[in-house]
Formats: C-alpha cells, structure tokens, sequence
C-alpha cells in the first residue's frame, strides 16, 4: 500500500525531480512533487513523495528526516488528510 509522506523546511532550489532523486534510494518513489505558487512558479519550501509500501515509507522519515538539503534541515513525516478549509469570503453576499 502506498504511502504518502510530507516533506518541509525545503531549499527553495529543491524541484520535484530533485525530491525523487533523493528518496529512490529508500524504496520506490510513486510521486514527488514540491508545490509552487501559482503566480511566481517559486517553490513553497514543501512537498509530498508517495512511497510503494509503509516499509520504504518508514526508511525514507528515519533516513530523511532532519538530513541538510542545501544548507537547510527537512522535516520528513506522515502525510495528514487535508482538512476542510472555511470559505475565504470572496465572492460572498456579505449582506
């Protein structure tokens, strides 16, 4: 089963490619992806890697977790579900 990781604190120089590259050597890497803004295409500083199996999953947060990436220590863990978010307002009859 697959499981997915969050990855944070990133290098703002850090790609989805790059991301892959260094998760490969703990397992399958499903999806690696680091999310950017919309607007700017810069990168948010975090992403998701999608690993084949909760064993490769567990070697990737024991062995990246806290690694220096670009001068910059990660945070690897357990993705979260999303949670809902309230409506922004926009758009909205505010009357």
């Amino acid at each position: 089963m697959q499981q997915k990781l969050y990855v944070g604190n990133l290098p703002y120089s850090v790609r989805s490619e790059d991301l892959q590259a260094h998760f490969a050597s703990y397992g399958a890497v499903q999806s690696a992806i680091v999310l950017e803004d919309q607007y700017t295409g810069r990168s948010k500083g975090f992403g998701f890697v999608e690993m084949g199996s909760s064993a490769e999953a567990e070697a990737a947060i024991q062995g990246m977790n806290g690694k220096e990436l670009d001068g910059r220590a990660i945070t690897v863990n357990e993705a979260r579900p999303q949670e809902k978010r309230a409506p922004s307002g926009y758009g909205k009859n505010r009357y």
